[in-house]
C-alpha cells in the first residue's frame, strides 16, 4: 500500500495521539485478539485488518519510530512505513498466538517433550500443641502416578511405541497460517512424539493411572497457620522422562480453649480473687505442655494488669528459643457471701472509701499487643 493511502496508525489502533505506552499495548492486544486469523479462517478482511494493527504497534509501540512518526507521519518510518509490520513485535504477545488451537512459538522456541506433572496441594489442620511442638502423622493423597505394569510408557509389557509419522517424533507439524509459518501440537500423537501401538491393558495406554497413596508427614516444631512443607516429588507424575511435581502441605492450626497465639507468642487469662489482688499471690498459670508455673502478683495488683513469663511461648520454627507467655489477670468477684463475709466486705468498703472513674481498660489482645508493638 503506498504510504500516502496509509491509515493513521492511531486511528487504525483507536487511540488518541497522547496516549501513553500500555493503553497502546493494550489497544493492539484487543485487535490482534479480536481480528485474529484462527479466529476468522478464510476472512482476508480479518486477517489485512490483523496485519494493519500489528504494523500500527511495531510503529507506535516503539518510542523512537513513534517519535519520528509524529513528527514526519508515514514518511519518517522509513522501511517500516513501506513494508508492512514487524513480525518481531509478537515476542511479546506470545499468548496471543497460543491462545489459538495450541498455536506454538513464532521464533522456533517450540513446545517439546514431556512436561513435568502438575503440583499438588494438600490441607493439613493441626491443634496448637502439634503446632508448637511438631508432630509426626500420615496423609493420604488422591494423584496421579506412572503406571506400574508399563512403567509409563503406555504400552502392553514387551512392546515398545513408535515414533509418530505426522510429526516424526517432535510433537509439533509447522503449517502456513495466512502470511507466517506457526507450529501447532500434533493431533495424531497429541503432542507426546510417540504412537502406542499395542496399549498397556493397565492404563489403558495412558502410561499413567489415579492411585490413593499414603505419605508419612513430620510438622517441624513453630509452624503456624499458612505454614507450607513442600514434599519433592510427591506431586502428579510427569510425562514419560519427566520428573513427577510436588506436594505443598499448607498448615492451618486450631483455635485452642486456654491459649490465643500471637506470632511465637502465647496470650491467656488466670483469674485472681480481690486479696490476691490486694496482697500479692503466688498463682499457677497453665503451660502449653499441659502442667503449671507459678507466676507472682504483686500486691496491689489490678485487673486486666499483664505479666510477662519468659520461653513459654511457641518455640521458634528454624531456630532456637521460643516465644513468652502473658498472663492477663482477671478479678473474680463472688457471686454469694455468709453474712459474716459481707459484714467484712461492708467494714472494709467503707474504709477504702469510693474509687476514681479510670478510662475503660484495653482487653487481653490489645494489651498484650500495645506490649509487643
Amino acid at each position: 500500500m503506498p504510504v500516502s493511502e496509509k491509515r493513521d496508525y492511531y486511528e487504525v489502533l483507536g487511540v488518541a495521539r497522547s496516549a501513553s505506552e500500555q493503553e497502546i499495548k493494550s489497544a493492539y492486544r484487543r485487535l490482534a485478539l479480536q481480528h485474529h486469523p484462527d479466529k476468522n479462517p478464510g476472512d482476508k478482511g480479518a486477517e489485512e485488518r490483523f496485519k494493519e494493527a500489528a504494523e500500527a504497534y511495531s510503529v507506535l509501540g516503539d518510542a523512537d519510530k513513534r517519535r519520528r512518526y509524529d513528527t514526519f507521519g508515514h514518511a519518517g518510518i522509513g522501511s517500516v512505513a513501506g513494508g508492512g509490520f514487524d513480525p518481531t513485535i509478537f515476542a511479546d504477545f506470545g499468548d496471543i498466538l497460543e491462545g489459538f488451537f495450541g498455536i506454538g512459538d513464532l521464533f522456533g522456541r517450540r513446545r517439546s517433550g514431556p512436561r513435568r506433572g502438575a503440583d499438588l496441594r494438600y490441607d493439613l489442620e493441626l491443634t496448637l500443641e502439634e503446632a508448637a511442638f511438631g508432630t509426626e502423622t500420615h496423609i493420604q493423597v488422591a494423584r496421579t502416578e506412572n503406571c506400574h505394569a508399563c512403567l509409563g510408557s503406555g504400552s502392553a509389557p514387551g512392546t515398545q511405541p513408535s515414533q509418530c509419522p505426522s510429526c516424526r517424533g517432535a510433537g509439533q507439524v509447522a503449517f502456513q497460517q495466512g502470511f507466517f509459518s506457526v507450529a501447532r501440537t500434533c493431533g495424531r500423537c497429541r503432542g507426546t512424539g510417540r504412537i502406542v501401538a499395542s496399549p498397556c491393558k493397565e492404563c489403558h495406554g495412558q502410561g499413567q493411572v489415579r492411585a490413593e497413596r499414603r505419605l508419612q508427614l513430620k510438622i517441624p516444631p513453630g509452624v503456624d497457620t499458612g505454614s507450607q512443607l513442600r514434599l519433592a516429588g510427591e506431586g502428579e507424575a510427569g510425562g514419560t522422562g519427566a520428573p513427577a511435581g510436588d506436594l505443598y502441605v499448607v498448615v492451618s492450626v486450631q483455635e485452642h480453649a486456654v491459649f490465643h497465639r500471637e506470632r511465637d507468642d502465647l496470650l491467656c487469662e488466670v483469674p485472681i480473687s480481690f486479696p490476691q489482688a490486694a496482697l500479692g499471690a503466688h498463682v499457677d498459670v497453665p503451660t502449653l505442655e499441659g502442667g503449671t508455673t507459678k507466676l507472682h502478683v504483686p500486691e496491689g495488683t489490678q485487673p486486666g494488669a499483664v505479666f510477662r513469663i519468659r520461653n513459654q511461648g511457641v518455640p521458634h520454627l528454624g531456630s532456637k528459643g521460643r516465644g513468652d507467655l502473658h498472663v492477663m489477670v482477671r478479678l473474680v468477684v463472688p457471686a454469694r457471701l455468709t453474712p459474716e463475709q459481707r459484714g467484712l466486705v461492708e467494714q472494709l468498703g467503707a474504709g477504702l472509701g469510693t474509687p476514681e472513674r479510670k478510662p475503660k481498660e484495653k482487653g487481653l489482645k490489645d494489651r498484650v499487643k500495645s506490649i509487643l508493638s
